[in-house]
């Protein structure tokens, strides 16, 4: 089971298995948090929990298969299941396999998952406001958290099916992720993760209308909640960024120490042609003067990215021009996926599709590639000193049996590295550190992905 809320109290007891992205997880969040506010527990395991709620992911094929395969093993386990989330948008696909089911429900649909569970289990009494605390149920470690800031895309990529999911863009008030965000920081956040299917397109779909935010209006606008995000004292780090010229205004903010140096965009190519396939809003020419532009701005900017190869229509000409771009780029962080066909995908329809084995050696060639330009920039860091948030202290015995002495190894991230994506930074230090501090550490090596260092 994945990402299992647990807790040592007692019935009625819900066993919860969260797949997917962060945005998923996010609805995770919400979900729990609206059942321990009606006096539900949470079950580590299948056979204490008096039901289990899978919340699945849909975006690849892939995922449906490992979605599916979760709830068959929650049914085999436990009995009582209840889907949620992406795959719950075709509900005869789950039915099909899984008859016994006790209800589906599509992304998003926070009261119907929470009517299914009162219809399988009642809730035993009213809730106190006290069973739940002011941040909600967050599935995250308590020093980072994810801000979803808006749901669903106006985007129609050929290979992607979230509008279908998850509907059009749909904004958040500024002053309802303010305050989330206020409340997430006051329990002890130390990061905070922003999240949405197309974050630089917040606040468009309402045309960047005013909340009232502490008696001053705040418009939902992208530049508008980076800068008061950068306010609240935490680390604040975007994800799924389109480089939209507006995005130019945030990286400012950046070079003054408002918010984390650090974007992840989505490019997932650099050929025109299969940019144009995959129907992108972006030009590859474009993006590389705009990732000039950011880096004169903030020189310390780390910028993520991910890739397909193997798209239909892609030639080895639009590969290889993919390759050179990159190098050109110079990016620090890459993920490369394999494309595969996305049930009713508008690209499972284009022609001239690539053989899988020709997919396969232009990953391998890709990653090659990539973690030569990581390799080299990681190595530029070997020397500096650095603030790293420490993830996670984990005893590993003693230095000598002379010497009652705990040794930990200990994992942290650095503004350059996002939770479960990035790399990450070995540390070791003389005194003991906790897991949610931020130290200062001195870099002494590096290898393709992550850095070594001691805390100074």
């Amino acid at each position: 089971m994945k990402n299992i809320a647990t807790s040592k109290q007692t019935a009625p007891k819900v066993g919860f298995v969260s797949l997917g992205c962060a945005k998923a997880l996010v609805d995770s969040e919400r979900i729990l948090t609206q059942l321990r506010a009606e006096g539900y527990e949470f079950s580590g395991g299948y056979g204490e929990a008096d039901v289990v709620v899978v919340n699945t992911c849909g975006f690849l094929d892939s995922a449906r298969e490992e979605s599916l395969s979760a709830i068959g093993e929650a049914l085999s386990e436990n009995g009582k299941v209840i889907v949620t989330g992406c795959m719950g948008a075709t509900p005869e696909l789950i039915r099909s396999k899984y008859p016994d089911v006790l209800a589906i429900t599509g992304p998003q649909q926070y009261e119907s998952v929470v009517n299914a569970v009162h219809k399988a289990i009642p809730p035993l009494h009213e809730p106190y406001i006290d069973l739940v605390p002011p941040q909600g149920v967050k599935l995250t470690p308590r020093h980072y958290a994810y801000l979803k800031i808006s749901e669903g895309c106006n985007n129609r990529c050929s290979f992607c099916i979230i509008p279908k999911l998850r509907g059009d863009l749909v904004s958040r008030p500024a002053a309802d992720v303010l305050g989330e965000a206020e409340r997430l920081v006051a329990s002890g956040v130390k990061e905070l993760l922003v999240v949405s299917q197309d974050t630089s397109a917040y606040g468009i779909d309402v045309k960047y209308a005013a909340s009232d935010w502490k008696g001053r209006q705040v418009r939902a606008k992208f530049y508008d909640l980076c800068e008061e995000l950068g306010e609240l004292g935490a680390w604040v780090r975007l994800h799924y960024v389109y480089p939209y010229p507006h995005v130019d205004e945030a990286v400012h903010l950046m070079a003054a120490g408002k918010i984390l140096p650090y974007l992840d965009i989505p490019f997932q190519h650099a050929s025109p042609n299969v940019l144009k396939n995959m129907r992108r809003p972006a030009s590859s020419e474009k993006v590389l003067e705009r990732i000039a532009k950011w880096r004169e701005i903030c020189p310390e900017i780390t910028l993520r990215s991910t890739f397909i190869v193997g798209f239909p229509g892609e030639t080895e000409e639009d590969f290889q021009f993919l390759l050179n771009w990159l190098k050109e780029a110079q990016l620090d962080r890459v993920g490369c996926f394999r494309y595969e066909n996305v049930s009713d995908a508008d690209s499972n329809a284009l022609a001239n599709h690539v053989p899988a084995d020709i997919i396969e050696d232009r990953w391998n060639r890709f990653m090659q590639v990539q973690q030569e330009i990581s390799a080299k920039r990681l190595k530029k860091k070997v020397g500096k000193t650095i603030p790293v948030l420490i993830d996670e202290v984990t005893p590993e015995g003693t230095r000598s049996s002379s010497e009652a002495v705990a040794h930990y190894k200990i994992i942290g991230r650095s503004s350059a590295d996002a939770p479960d994506i990035d790399g990450v930074v070995h540390v070791t230090s003389k005194g003991r550190v906790l897991p949610g501090t931020i130290v200062n550490v001195k870099i002494e090596a590096s290898d393709e992905y992550d850095l070594f260092g001691r805390v100074v």
